[in-house]
Parts: structure tokens; sequence; C-alpha cells
């Protein structure tokens, strides 16, 4: 392991080039001397420099930027997006790892959740190069940020042996030299071209056990780094075509990739994640050789799925597209004033500085990747999701640099959950908000907005712009609804899923994951077919740890005997809750019985399904966990159940939780019932409010991952969200509404502020299936 050293636009300062020079330029001078020729030089001041224009590089240039500041966004590349762009086409991901674990309602928001969901309406299909689109169209909207691609930064100058003064970078397309000076900067680059050139300290590979007391160490010769990745897409059109590889292609791949066996004719984008190679170079000053050989990999592979006759049905295939530049994974990680370990992932560390958090598994890979015996990855994951702490995001020893995506402060164990995009883009945007802070309140490094107590109202800031943060309660202490009084025309109150009439056979345990208030649990009954005489057992399960789904404390079974044929399937374990939980009550595998479903699907309310046991591993401090998820839509039905008494979790008082998702043993909504055919939620306060600002938070369904490319979804609107609602004031005017919405926070600027004792939402019920669903409503004088 290496460990080394301790509102406008940017202002335009200045732009120069010889006018001789730009004559020269539009004829043939073959004596003009060097001296009368020169690059343009333009030079821009910023309050935010953020280098490097992958996802967190861009939701942190957002975040900024609706917060006032002025931005310089710098990327090297022609587009935006980083590993997600159409260069490299990995998909976006985090905390719901593919809907893969125990953590549930985990997808990252913020800016980052905007982008997701907006992707998802134009294009569930995944296209990478419209999302390319999407990103540029999203940073071009901020009149605040200052955009330049193509752009290098190959050099800075410092004002201060610890402080960062100007970053100097290069544009081979316009042949124009750039310098950007801020008081902040953060690197996003991937490979910390800011913080490698300012000196600050940083660590490459793997530590050993001894330096953080770290089980999770592998062999020495598994490698220290995560390599490089490329992919391809093939396209059938409809004729044969032929495939001449070129020389440079790896031959004979069953004898020389031991994972061959996992090559398929279908095989594409980042489902090939494991075409992945490193090895022993350096993983940024030798990338172009790692590139080199992978190229020769790719083609290698494409030769044996086209001439090897091992596949069937591929005269018609063609090599649509090959990665240009590698997807990397792993290089420098900057050292904060905290490095993030893992026994921080494991133990879920409640940290009161928490800005972010993760949930994808630790995930450490072969250096020498596809010619690795070793499986492709190493992967164990947690039992919920865990937090990182606003230490981790800015250089310990560069007093104006913070750090975001894959650079934060982190052990290589750790690096294996935290590397992935989502995760880095929350530490990225919670850097941003912090710049604004500093910048308001005069403090000149990131360390004063620990130091000097603006951690809560950094988290505060970061909770009100969506970025939801484990155990921090969004309260907007300008909120007029906090003052008022919340009238809903109904509450959903949970007495019946009734069923559709398709059964599904117990094949595997089968799960509920139900909100239940405090006191007696309800008794539940299902709707059951039995093949023959047999008994099914029922366990009433609840998580260790507050906050998690994982079913790891059994508080009661019964085991229910049933008679062949259809009938109701009754458990009622009596069991009484000191407060209000999230409780699974799990049915047990038997291939004997059936379990009728229902079409209804509700916010906070999910069926899970046993996929695997994680088995214990005391030499890799790896703890059992059971995984119960949810399958995707259109799969994943909930059960036909009935309820006595009714579950009462859907009240109007959650939207004062100040969590907008289900999280904290709560749904955190107002639900209305189905049979309410015009729900309304009605804020009353005792005298006239004058309101020029709103915010609601609707269901975009924080459980569905929203892979950006490849995967491909059912819907391009959630089915939890609402998408038309109208808001009234006291006379009964419209004073907004909209047909289109598909947006987890709305938030409404009025054209002309309202006097008014009453605002009142009409929502519409999204789908016959799914009633109206609200997590926030609030109001602000401006």
């Amino acid at each position: 392991m290496i460990v080394a050293g301790a509102g406008l636009p940017a202002t335009l300062i200045s732009k120069t080039a010889d006018s001789k020079a730009d004559k020269d330029a539009v004829a043939v001078v073959k004596d003009a001397p060097a001296s009368r020729r020169q690059s343009p030089n333009v030079v821009y001041q910023a309050d935010y420099a953020v280098i490097g224009g992958g996802i967190a590089g861009v939701c942190s240039a957002i975040t900024a930027a609706r917060a006032g500041l002025k931005v310089v966004l710098v990327q090297d590349r022609p587009v935006l997006g980083g590993n997600a762009s159409s260069e490299v086409r990995l998909w976006i991901l985090g905390a719901t790892c593919h809907m893969g674990t125990n953590a549930r309602w985990a997808r990252e928001g913020g800016v980052h959740e905007e982008l997701v969901v907006e992707n998802m309406y134009r294009n569930r299909e995944g296209n990478p190069v419209f999302f390319d689109a999407l990103l540029l169209e999203k940073v071009w909207a901020e009149p605040n940020i200052t955009l330049l691609l193509n752009t290098a930064v190959y050099q800075l100058e410092m004002t201060a042996p610890d402080r960062i003064g100007k970053v100097l970078a290069f544009n081979s397309q316009n042949s124009t030299h750039y310098e950007i000076s801020a008081p902040f900067f953060i690197d996003t680059s991937g490979d910390g071209i800011a913080g490698f050139l300012a000196g600050a300290a940083f660590r490459m590979g793997a530590e050993k056990s001894e330096e953080f007391g770290e089980k999770f160490i592998m062999p020495d010769d598994y490698g220290q780094l995560l390599g490089h990745s490329m992919y391809f897409y093939s396209k059938d059109v409809g004729r044969p075509v032929k495939y001449v590889p070129p020389a440079f292609a790896l031959k004979d791949i069953p004898a020389k990739v031991p994972r061959f066996k996992d090559i398929h004719r279908d095989s594409s984008g980042c489902r090939l994640w494991w075409l992945e190679w490193g090895d022993t170079l350096d993983h940024v000053f030798e990338s172009e050789k790692i590139k080199e050989e992978l190229w020769r990999v790719v083609y290698g592979v494409w030769d044996y799925i086209k001439n090897s006759g091992t596949f069937a049905d591929v005269d018609n295939l063609t090599l649509e597209w090959v990665s240009t530049i590698p997807g990397k994974r792993e290089s420098r990680r900057f050292e904060g004033d905290y490095i993030l370990r893992q026994q921080d992932v494991a133990n879920q560390t409640p940290f009161d500085d928490a800005i972010a958090y993760g949930g994808w598994g630790i995930d450490l890979h072969p250096s020498k990747g596809v010619y690795s015996s070793y499986p492709g990855c190493t992967q164990y994951h947690n039992k919920g999701i865990y937090t990182i702490p606003y230490r981790c995001i800015y250089s310990r020893n560069i007093g104006n640099l913070f750090l975001g995506g894959r650079l934060t402060s982190v052990s290589h164990v750790a690096f294996g959950t935290t590397r992935v995009i989502s995760t880095g883009t929350l530490c990225a945007q919670a850097a941003a908000l912090a710049t604004n802070l500093c910048l308001k309140n005069g403090l000149k490094t990131p360390r004063e907005v620990a130091e000097k107590g603006f951690v809560g109202e950094l988290q505060q800031q970061l909770a009100l712009t969506g970025q939801y943060i484990p155990r921090i309660k969004a309260v907007p202490p300008a909120d007029l609804v906090q003052s008022a009084k919340l009238i809903p025309s109904s509450v959903l109150e949970l007495s019946e899923l009734p069923g559709n009439g398709a059964f599904r056979l117990l094949n595997r345990n089968m799960a509920m994951l139900l909100p239940l208030q405090a006191g007696k649990t309800p008794a539940m009954s299902f709707s059951v077919k039995a093949s023959e005489a047999t008994s099914v057992k029922v366990d009433l399960c609840y998580t260790s740890i507050a906050g998690n789904y994982t079913p790891d404390v059994v508080l009661a079974s019964k085991t229910l005997n049933l008679a062949t044929g259809a009938s109701e399937m009754k458990v009622d374990f009596g069991y009484k809750l000191d407060r209000q939980r999230y409780m699974i009550v799990i049915l047990n595998k038997n291939e004997k019985v059936s379990i009728e479903q229902s079409d209804i699907r509700l916010t906070g309310v999910l069926s899970l399904f046993f996929t695997h046991t994680q088995k214990h591993d005391e030499k890799y401090g790896v703890e059992e966990i059971s995984y119960y998820t949810p399958e995707r839509r259109p799969n994943g039905l909930n059960f036909a159940m009935n309820f006595t008494p009714s579950i009462k979790s859907f009240t109007a008082s959650n939207l004062a939780s100040g969590f907008f998702r289900p999280a904290a043993d709560s749904t955190n909504a107002w639900v209305a019932p189905l049979s309410d055919k015009t729900p309304t939620l009605k804020c009353e306060w005792n005298k006239p409010q004058t309101v020029g600002r709103l915010v609601l938070w609707f269901d975009t369904d924080f459980d569905h991952p929203m892979e950006s490319c490849l995967m491909g979804h059912p819907e391009d609107v959630m089915p939890f969200c609402v998408r038309k609602y109208s808001i009234t004031d006291d006379s009964g005017q419209v004073i907004f509404e909209t047909s289109d919405n598909r947006h987890s926070r709305v938030e409404i600027h009025l054209e002309k502020p309202v006097t008014t004792r009453t605002l009142t939402l009409h929502p519409e019920r999204p789908l016959e299936t799914t009633p109206v669903a609200l997590f926030g409503f609030q109001a602000f004088k401006n």
C-alpha cells in the first residue's frame, strides 16, 4: 500500500489571445515565430470549483448552484457522467443494491434522486446516450454553473502550503487554457488529480489487518486494488455478419479466462463487470496499459462468441459498441480527519456527524480480474445501511479541499462498499452545502464546520433537499404548516388486502413487511389452498437494530394446521408491541400450500421473499444474515390478508415526522383509502397566512433501484406517485395544479403570494389499485 503526503455564473476575469496569432491562424504562415503564437487563456473566479464531472461532480455542482454559489465544473471528457456516461455505460447504483439485500427504501436522495427519477420517466429502457443528454440539460439549466467539458486539470497554484488558490486546465478541443480560482474546491475526478497535485494525503492499496483491526483482509495473491473494466454491446442486424478479429485480440479464451463459462451469446454491457484487469500496474499512470489489455480481452471474447462454434444463433450478431475508456474502480483514496473502516460498516456505527449512507456490500475483486482463479468478487452484505461521517469528505491536510465520489476517506476494505456511484454522490452533495455554510459563516476550512458546531445545520439543509440521512429528522423552522391543523378527508385503516384469485405456491419462505402500531398485534388471516392436509409455520419477527429490515429476532411462532382445499389461515400472535414497529410476518416454505395474492399496492407495505443466507465467517468478520427481498414489478404482489383490528399507521400526523420515506419504524405517510374517490388534505390556520412557496413530498418508491442503463424498468412513473393534483386557497381558487408530476420532492414557487386561512391539496389516485400517499406538505412565506 502507498501512503502519500501529509447568484451568477463564475466571474470571467480575463480572456487573452495574441491578435496577430489569431490572424496567422487563418492563413498558412511558414515563417511566423513561435513567440508570436499563444493559446487563449481564460480566467474564472468561482465560489466552488468542482473537478470531475461524473455523477458525484454533477450533483455537487447543481446542489451548490441552487444554494446560490458560483460554480465552475471541470470535466476532462466530452460528456458528463463518468462511469455512468455512454463512454463506459455502468449503471448508477448504491444502497438499493438491485433490491438484493435487506436494505429497504434506501435509494439515495437530493439531486441524485431528481436525476434518476427523470431518467426513468424519459428513458426507462436505459439508453446511456439519452442519459448523457439529461445530465447536460440539467447542468446547462443552472445559471450559476460554468461548464468546461474536454478540460483537464494539469497543474495548480497554492496560496499557502495547505491551501489551493487556483487550478490550471487545458481544453484540447479549443486549444484554450483555463485558470479557475475559488475559496473551496472539491475533487470528484476519480483519480484525485487536484488532491494529488496539491499534496493531499492519500492511500493506494490494501491496509494490513493490524492498522485498523479489520478482518476482511484478502490473501496477498488476491491483489492490492480493484481493477478496471471494459464493456461491449452487440446487436442482431437481421442478416449474417462476419467478424474478423484484430490481430491483438486474445486467443484461446477457454484456456486463458477461468470464468469463460459465464460468457453467453447475449452478454453485454455492465453485466460483463468481470471483464476486469489491473494486476500490479499503477492504476493511474499505467491506466493506458490496462485499457490496452482489456481491449485484447473484449475483442477476444467477441471472437469466442462469434467464431468458436460454441454458441447458436450468432450469425446475425455484430459488435455494436466497445468502450473506449475503462471504467475504473479504485486508485487513490484520500485521507480525511476520519478513515471509515470495516467495523463501521458492519456495526452500522451511528455517527453524530453523519451526512451520507451506504448499503452496497463490501465487494472486493481480485486484481488479476478476468485472468484470476479467484471468483470475480468476494462480497458480503450488512443487515442494513451504514452512515458516513462528515470527517470523511474533506482532506486532513489541504485546508480547502473537499472529497467526493470514490475519493472519500475510507480503508481499502470499506472502499469495497463506498466506491459505488450513488454513495459517493451523497458525499459530494454534502460537500456542496458544507461549502455554502463555510462561505456564509466566514469559515476558512471544512473542518471548522464540525469544530464550530455547524454539522447539525448541514444535516438539516441536506434533509430538506431530499437527502435522507438515517436518524436525522428534517425540521424546517420557517414551515408554516408546523403551526397548522391538518385535516384529511379520510385515512386508510388497513383491514384487508383483497384477493385477486391468483394463488402463489409457497415454494420458499415468504413474508409481509407490515407497519404495526403500539399495542397488541392484530389477528391476521391469509387465503390459502392446500393440496393435502398439512401445516404451515408462521413467524412474527423484527430486527435487532432499529431502522433495519432483517428478521433476525423471532418474537413468536405458530404452527397452523390446514385441511385439503381452500381455507382461511388465521394467526393471532397476541404479542404486545411497546412502540410502533415494522414487523415481518414469515410464512415458512411448504410446497403443498399456495397463498392468494392481492393487486393492491400500498406505500410502506411490501411482500418479501427469501433468497439466500449469508453464512457467518469469523475469519472475515461476517455475520450470518437471511435475506428477504422484494421482487421487481410486475411481480412481487402483496398477499391477500385481513387484519383485526385494522392497521392504523397511515395518519396525517405522519406528515410531521421529518422523514420523507418509510423509515424509523414508520410509514411516515398519510394514505387515503381506495374508497375515497376524491381525497383531500386541508391545512388550516387560526389566522390568515401569506404563502409564496410550497414543498410537497411524494412516494417515488425508494425501494426501486432505478438503474440508469441496461436493466430496463416496467414503468416510467412509479405506481405510488401522485401524478395529478391541485391546490386551492380558502376561497376555492386553484393556486397551482399539474397533471404530470413524477418527482418525490416538488418545490412550487407561486407566481404571486396568496394570503389564506387554508390550503387544500386535491390529489388524484395514481392507479385503481394504488391509493393516494403523501410524505410531506410544507408552506413558506418565500
